[in-house]
């Protein structure tokens, strides 16, 4: 065979002569079999006839020469005795080794073995009949315009409607090569079957179907379906409020006056006015907001709107709209200004993971604020949360020394004092006082380290223009510009501002 390693015929011998010590039988009076080293991939006999095994240990080959006159040809016994004795010990390829046998097939390779690769087990998953991935960033329109209103688009339901498909695991298999060896497949595994409010899989473990009829949101691995109220029309001072425990949505405007407040999301089809909005969730308003320096906007989530006007904004996540003008808006997030404006221009935005905007302030240099990232205020209180710490704690130590040394004295001296009982009761109201104001200061204190945690390596990002008379303040680091800067990420390295081009990627 061509590509078959040559072996000498000392190399041979020497194999020979190891079997015979070692009291092996040939195999054939015309078959003397002669095992190469295990790292090799060819098995010698007499005779030139030959077992070879591939790298991988996957398929196994035999060739043989025909008998000399008057030698018997090869049974398949005396052909699968060869292969076992030889480590092909699985995978036979009993069609061909028959064939060899009957019909007297030699000098030619012939395929005697072939393992199994191993089949790798594939994991349980759910295919989701609703949309149920939040979206978190609007839609840039060719005009340069942002459609928000994509990202209120929450999935409805009717009771009945298949929210999802479990396919469970398929199992693994493991595999083999000709020499008997396990290869290991990669295992799989199922999923937990899905929890929630409004969806149940009583008819078939494997299918989740909506038990009423609502909005579908999917969170830390739970699916709930919630009912919404809708509100058509307008909102006026004749509705005055809108009050609902699940989602508020309203198909117009929102006038001067009203107060919304919802346990999940606020969607807002239309404009709103100075009104007053408290959302447990998100609140997307996909008009704009002219508040007037009277409106406010609550939510622990995101809060979107085209445009923010003279309007307080508390966010727990990011804020996000097309211009921003005399606002005072505060996100535990990002503020990002996007779009055809993407501008903030007077007020003040303070993004706690940062600010991202196309242009801060104007040509008339108004005066614009600007910041990310923890306040001086907040990291200042934070230190002195640890003094206050410290004083309780040795407080506390004092009144409980004097409390016990009371004790300690009446338990020697075997007689009750009135004066001592009332100093005791002092005492245990003033160490229940002072432990009280050790557990509000340990919890602001770890609140305000998570905020300064959470707020370090923010950055301010320009990706168009800033104008003089902007203020930015990163991590309580105040810089004004005095010049118009272009395309500039700021960022506080060590207590000073520093300035890098911006980066191409939005957040």
């Amino acid at each position: 065979m061509a590509d078959a390693p040559e072996i000498t015929l000392n190399e041979l011998e020497e194999v020979l002569r190891s079997i015979g010590n070692a009291g092996s039988e040939p195999v054939s009076p015309h078959v003397n079999p002669a095992r190469a080293d295990d790292e090799d991939s060819i098995y010698c006999i007499k005779n030139g006839a030959y077992v070879r095994i591939s790298e991988d240990r996957m398929s196994a080959w035999i060739y043989l020469n025909p008998p000399k006159p008057g030698e018997d040809h090869y049974s398949k016994n005396l052909i699968y005795q060869f292969i076992t004795e030889y480590d092909i010990k699985k995978g036979f390829h009993s069609s061909n080794i028959a064939a060899i046998a009957k019909k007297h097939v030699y000098g030619r390779e012939i395929l005697i073995a072939r393992g199994m690769e191993p089949v790798n087990g594939i994991d349980g998953y759910y295919e989701w009949e609703v949309d149920v991935e939040p979206r978190k960033k609007p839609e840039i329109l060719p005009d340069g315009s942002v459609d928000y209103s994509a990202m209120s688009e929450v999935p409805c339901v009717n009771e009945g409607d298949v929210i999802a498909i479990y396919h469970r695991a398929v199992s693994a298999k493991s595999g083999y090569d000709v020499c008997g060896r396990e290869i290991p497949a990669k295992p799989s595994k199922d999923l937990l079957p899905l929890k929630g409010r409004g969806v149940a899989n009583d008819k078939d473990p494997d299918i989740y179907y909506a038990t009423t009829n609502g909005r579908v949101e999917y969170r830390d691995k739970k699916i709930d379906i919630k009912n919404t109220y809708e509100v058509r029309g307008d909102v006026d001072l004749i509705t005055g409020k809108v009050e609902f425990y699940g989602d508020i949505e309203i198909s117009g405007n929102v006038e001067s006056g009203v107060i919304i407040r919802a346990s999940r999301n606020v969607v807002i089809n239309g404009m709103v006015e100075a009104a007053n909005i408290y959302a447990g969730g998100d609140v997307f308003i996909k008009g704009g907001i002219t508040g007037g320096q009277r409106a406010t906007i609550t939510a622990k989530g995101d809060v979107c709107a085209n445009f923010i006007e003279h309007t307080t904004v508390e966010a727990g996540g990011d804020v996000r709209a097309n211009s921003y003008i005399g606002a005072i808006v505060n996100a535990g997030g990002r503020v990002i200004a996007e779009g055809k404006n993407g501008s903030i221009i007077s007020g003040i935005a303070r993004g706690l993971l940062g600010v991202d905007a196309n242009t801060l302030g104007n040509d008339s240099e108004t005066k614009t604020n600007i910041a990310s990232g923890y306040t001086g205020e907040e990291y200042s209180r934070y230190l002195e949360l640890f003094q206050k710490e410290s004083e309780l704690q040795k407080i506390l130590s004092d009144t409980v020394e004097e409390m016990s040394a009371i004790l300690k004295k009446r338990r020697l001296g075997g007689v009750e004092d009135e004066a001592d009982d009332e100093r005791l009761k002092k005492l245990n109201e003033k160490k229940d006082e002072y432990f009280d104001r050790l557990d509000a200061a340990r919890a602001e204190k770890e609140a305000l380290g998570q905020t300064i945690e959470k707020g370090k390596g923010s950055s301010v990002i320009v990706r168009n223009k800033a104008y003089r008379s902007v203020t930015i303040t990163i991590e309580g680091t105040p810089f004004k510009l005095e010049n118009e800067i272009v395309f500039t990420e700021f960022k506080n390295e060590a207590g000073k501002i520093t300035q890098s081009p911006a980066p191409s990627s939005k957040p």
